[in-house]
């Protein structure tokens, strides 16, 4: 990522697809869980909020480059988490 505002970008395309896959996976698997789904698209809107949160500012006193290694780190690992929960909607 080149700036902060790549980086937002990417975020909030990521979150848009997850949200739109999680309403495609409730609405052709069946019919799951109605509230296992709005906790999920729920915790969908959490994710991009914290994040953008967490870029706008960063923790003071730590490099800059490993602030932004570790909060990519993250994001990844809570993006397939939440790719694994849509996977196992049905």
């Amino acid at each position: 990522m080149s700036n902060k505002k790549d980086l937002k970008q990417v975020i909030n395309y990521v979150c848009d697809e997850l949200f739109a896959e999680c309403v495609a996976a409730s609405m052709y698997n069946g019919a799951p869980d109605t509230e296992n789904v709005e906790s999920l698209l729920l915790s969908i809107i959490n994710l991009r909020n914290d994040f953008i949160s967490r870029i706008s500012h960063p923790e003071p006193g730590l490099p800059a480059k490993k602030f932004f290694n570790d909060l990519k780190r993250d994001f990844h690992e809570q993006v397939s988490e939440i790719i694994d929960h849509i996977s196992n909607l049905g």
